[in-house]
């Protein structure tokens, strides 16, 4: 009886390969209802992000190898691997304590590829909330990811890990300035602006107030201005390319919103041109890198600046694992409380009748000595140890 998990992300596969395993909402909630369909698997969430794909389990089955291999032959039935690709090469297997450890650290942004960023929490919410919405969410991972969001909350509140937000999307926006030199005047075009993290570029171009702002809409009509930024529609997005400087695509669309022959009809006049795509699967065909003058930027070449602001926050990031593992315990010891629970009900229930004909000293005294015959000697000793811990407890109290 024990969580488990397995794993593929941003250190153990390339955008190429986490691509592959990329699941749309409803596969995911398709996948959920057919693992809590079996008989070894009794809870189950999925968190989907652009950096990993992560399955969090329940059951009580002792075998934990067939809760593993279910898990692992019906998630390779519902991604449609291309046969060059041995999908069990990429993933990661963790129970018990490590298991709850990664997700702790998952949604402290500690995993992520840049330490620290904000947006990681807000999908783990999103996982456990999209879980339960199907059925797939019981007590166990329910408490699980409950203490995970608010250890993660601690160490935001806490520490400096998050002072500074840096995420995908302030990297991506770091970037074209860098290549461009310069945003001020460009034209920027972000393809998903309604999403997370077409939101969180958005409010970054914002903030660094420079630049025209343009945003795709799936509506018909015409360009129009609205505040800081003008309307495109979707389906007219290859018409502006010619203007725009930036071109962002941050969508879930399981195809390309750019493919390489379409920006080459669409452009006309050279000049340098950045392409970012913020998008698993990928949004944009990179070989739009080998049109002139053009820069081409996806999640994984943010590695290095990653790199180096994770640098900048290890202190703060020792002092959040010391919150997380505090948590970590507080939930393990609620999950033995709980898995043993019927026995404790049973066990006060006995000592209650023992109290009611004999008195309540002597019903403890009985079950003491019950204790003493029924443990080995270093068990009986662990337990004396804890005993006085709870005594002090109780004094304080």
């Amino acid at each position: 009886m024990s969580i488990q998990l397995i794993s593929v992300s941003h250190k153990t596969a390339s955008i190429d390969i986490r691509s592959c395993f990329a699941l749309t909402g409803e596969e995911q909630i398709q996948y959920m209802k057919q693992l809590i369909a079996t008989d070894v698997i009794l809870e189950v969430v999925v968190l989907s992000t652009c950096n990993r794909l992560e399955i969090y389990l329940y059951g009580e089955d002792e075998d934990k190898r067939k809760i593993f291999s279910e898990a692992e032959t019906l998630l390779f039935k519902s991604l449609h691997l291309p046969k060059n690709i041995d999908g069990a090469e990429y993933l990661r297997f963790y129970e018990g304590t490590k298991a709850v450890q990664h997700l702790f650290n998952v949604a402290c942004g500690l995993d992520s590829m840049v330490i620290g960023e904000d947006q990681i929490l807000g999908q783990v919410k999103d996982g456990a909330d999209q879980a339960k919405a199907c059925g797939a969410l019981g007590t166990y991972l329910n408490t699980c990811f409950r203490y995970a969001v608010t250890a993660a909350k601690k160490v935001k509140t806490e520490t400096e890990l998050s002072r500074i937000p840096v995420s995908a999307a302030t990297i991506a926006v770091k970037a074209a300035k860098e290549y461009l030199g310069s945003l001020k005047d460009k034209n920027i075009l972000i393809i998903g602006a309604t999403g997370k993290i077409g939101t969180s570029v958005y409010k970054n171009l914002v903030s660094e107030g420079k630049g025209r702002i343009y945003m795709t809409v799936r509506q018909h009509g015409h360009l129009e201005a609205q505040g800081v930024y003008y309307e495109v529609p979707y389906n007219e997005r290859y018409e502006h390319i010619e203007y725009m400087d930036v071109i962002i695509s941050a969508t879930s669309s399981p195809h390309y919103t750019l493919t390489l022959e379409k920006v080459k009809q669409s452009l006309v006049t050279p000049k340098p041109r950045v392409f970012i795509d913020l998008a698993v699967p990928q949004d944009i065909d990179q070989r739009v890198s080998l049109l002139p003058e053009t820069g081409y930027y996806n999640i994984d070449d943010f590695a290095q600046v990653a790199d180096e602001n994770n640098q900048k926050k290890e202190k703060e990031a020792m002092a959040a694992v010391d919150i997380l593992e505090e948590y970590r315990m507080q939930f393990e010891k609620w999950m033995v409380f709980q898995k043993h629970f019927p026995q404790v009900k049973q066990m006060i229930t006995l000592i209650g009748q023992q109290a009611e004909n004999k008195g309540l000293n002597k019903a403890m005294e009985q079950f003491f000595f019950a204790l003493r015959e029924g443990m080995a000697p270093e068990q009986l000793e662990i337990f004396m140890e804890s005993l006085q811990k709870i005594e002090d407890v109780y004094e304080k109290n």
